[in-house]
């Protein structure tokens, strides 16, 4: 199990290594190895009397896209060949143009 530890500074007495739920525990110790060291042992106590951390999956709600009610609506528009020819002449101009980025 991986966990994200805190580790900070405490003024004149070493350091503080803490985390967050839900094992929210924190030990202090003279240099930062030696706190997080301690917090370690706080978690390992914590989950010997018991306690397990589990992750619980979540179906989303589905969210409609707003794209699709957009969906083919050139498909019988008798300008939509003419479109797609501009794009491609205008596509082969910018490609042959050496300063076109």
């Amino acid at each position: 199990m991986q966990i994200s530890v805190l580790i900070e500074p405490v003024a004149n007495n070493g350091f503080r290594a803490s985390s967050g739920p839900p094992l929210a525990l924190a030990a202090e110790g003279a240099t930062r190895d030696e706190a997080v060291r301690n917090l370690g042992v706080l978690v390992q106590k914590r989950l010997a009397t018991g306690v397990e951390v589990a992750v619980l999956e979540v179906a989303a709600p589905v969210a409609a896209n707003p794209w699709v009610e957009h969906a083919g609506m050139f498909k019988d528009n008798p300008m939509f060949d003419d479109v797609l020819r501009i794009m491609e002449e205008n596509r082969k101009r910018d490609e042959a143009d050496p300063d076109y980025m």
